[in-house]
């Protein structure tokens, strides 16, 4: 593929041949964001696009605002990788991928600059519109690939973002003191977090046991919903946050 029209305006094209059918003739209906955890833009924007790296995204947003399309929404981009969200495995085929250009937690993790951020909720406002996303299906790479993936990070402003209309968020409740869920807690109380993540799409299933895979799960809802500690300790205020997140899902 050498060209194709943008589904967004706005965008450049740069067609990238990492891509195939959506599977079961699955239409996209969440947005995944990313960030792309290379030096620089024109590094990631290279690599998405070489048959060598068999990684690809729908879109790219650049520091300064650009948005390069590389694969048209209607094609599987190859982004996310192994996964899952609210029992689908095949993450890929049920979502658009936008990768944001920023080096990541391993080149120092900048903040994103504002002109950035801007491109991306307009970006992400003409998604959802086209495919009738609706905000609580826009979430983190980590959101669906815990411990495998941090991004797009804690320092990504999903609360700016929510006031401007995508993703579901509420206010972390803040820091206090109270009772922790860690590492070996057994118990009603720890299957009881369990399934309200679960509830809300991350893949874990409920056991009442305070495991590894429990303390990564509650560190990747902690890294969008409640980021202003990530330790995967299921304190007070990330049990809250977590409540009233699902509290506040429509009926």
């Amino acid at each position: 593929m050498t060209g194709f029209k943008p589904d967004c305006a706005k965008a450049a094209v740069r067609a990238s041949p990492n891509f195939n059918e959506r599977r079961d003739g699955r239409k996209p209906d969440a947005l995944i964001l990313h960030y792309t955890a290379m030096e620089t833009g024109e590094s990631a924007e290279d690599w998405l696009c070489s048959p060598v790296s068999e990684v690809s995204c729908h879109y790219l947003v650049h520091e300064d605002g650009r948005v390069v399309q590389m694969v048209p929404e209607a094609g599987r981009a190859w982004h996310a990788g192994k996964g899952s969200w609210n029992g689908e495995s095949d993450v890929n085929s049920f979502s658009i991928g936008i990768e944001i250009v920023n080096p990541g937690h391993r080149f120092g993790y900048p903040d994103f600059p504002v002109t950035q951020i801007e491109a991306v909720i307009q970006l992400c406002h003409d998604i959802c519109r086209r495919h009738s996303i609706p905000p609580r299906r826009v979430l983190a790479h980590s959101d669906t690939a815990p411990g495998r993936k941090i991004d797009p990070g804690e320092k990504f402003p999903w609360g700016l973002l929510a006031r401007r209309g995508i993703g579901h968020l509420v206010e972390p409740s803040p820091l206090t003191d109270g009772e922790n869920l860690a590492l070996g807690r057994r118990g009603e109380a720890v299957e009881e977090l369990q399934r309200q993540l679960a509830a809300y799409g991350y893949g874990i299933a409920p056991s009442g046991q305070f495991d590894k895979e429990t303390e990564t799960v509650v560190a990747a809802f902690q890294r969008h919903f409640r980021p202003a500690r990530v330790d995967g300790i299921a304190d007070p205020s990330t049990r809250d946050t977590l409540a009233r997140l699902l509290a506040a899902l429509p009926g």
